[in-house]
C-alpha cells in the first residue's frame, strides 16, 4: 500500500511551523489595531489655560481685561450677572452611553458693580459633583386605560347636531328656528 498522499512527521513539523510563524507576523498587526480604534479625546468649552487666568489680579483686573485674556463665558450665574464662569474639559467618546470625562477645570470669577474683579475660584474634576439621571418615569395622562375606560370611552361625546347642515351647530336651535347664534356678525354692546 503507498502512503504517498499522507504527509510525513516532517511536513507536518515544517507546517505547523509556517503556520506558527504567521500567527506571531500578525500579532503586531492586531495590537496596532487597537490604537487604530480607540477614543479621540475632544476639548470643549472654553478652553483656557493657566497661564491666561494667572495673569488677573483680583482688585485690578476689569471686565474688559478679563475679556481680551479669556474670551466670553460660557454662562453667568443664573441669578447675579456679576458672576462669570468658564468651564473647559477633555472629554472621550464611550460607546452607548455619555462620554467619559478625562480632564475638567472651571474657573469663577466674581466682580462687583463696577466690573472689577473682586474674587477667582478655581475648580478641576475632583470638585466636581457627580449628579445621576433618576430612574423614575414621570406618569402622562391617557396614556394607559383599562378595559371599562375603553368601553365607555366616547360616552357624552355623541353631538346629535353634528350631521345637521348649518355651520353653527344646526338649523333650528334652542329658540325655535332662530339658529344658536349670529356667527360673530353684529356682536355689539349697548
Amino acid at each position: 500500500m503507498n502512503n504517498a498522499s499522507s504527509p510525513t512527521p516532517q511536513s507536518r513539523t515544517r507546517l505547523l511551523r509556517r503556520f506558527v510563524q504567521a500567527g506571531v507576523a500578525c500579532v503586531p498587526l492586531l495590537l496596532g489595531g487597537c490604537s487604530f480604534f480607540s477614543p479621540i479625546p475632544e476639548p470643549r468649552g472654553s478652553l483656557i489655560e493657566k497661564t491666561d487666568y494667572a495673569q488677573l489680579v483680583p482688585g485690578t483686573s476689569t471686565r474688559t481685561d478679563v475679556l481680551d485674556l479669556l474670551g466670553s463665558p460660557t454662562a453667568h450665574a443664573t441669578f447675579d450677572d456679576n458672576t462669570w464662569i468658564y468651564v473647559s474639559m477633555i472629554t472621550s467618546p464611550t460607546p452607548l452611553t455619555f462620554p467619559s470625562v478625562k480632564k475638567q477645570q472651571v474657573v469663577v470669577l466674581n466682580f462687583d458693580n463696577g466690573g472689577v474683579l473682586r474674587k477667582m475660584d478655581t475648580l478641576n474634576k475632583k470638585n466636581a459633583m457627580y449628579v445621576g439621571m433618576v430612574g423614575a418615569k414621570t406618569p402622562t395622562p391617557g396614556t394607559s386605560s383599562s378595559i371599562l375606560q375603553e368601553l365607555l370611552g366616547n360616552v357624552g361625546r355623541y353631538n346629535p347636531m353634528s350631521g345637521m347642515s348649518s355651520q353653527f351647530g344646526g338649523s333650528t336651535g334652542p329658540m325655535g328656528g332662530q339658529g344658536t347664534g349670529n356667527g360673530g356678525a353684529g356682536n355689539t354692546l349697548p
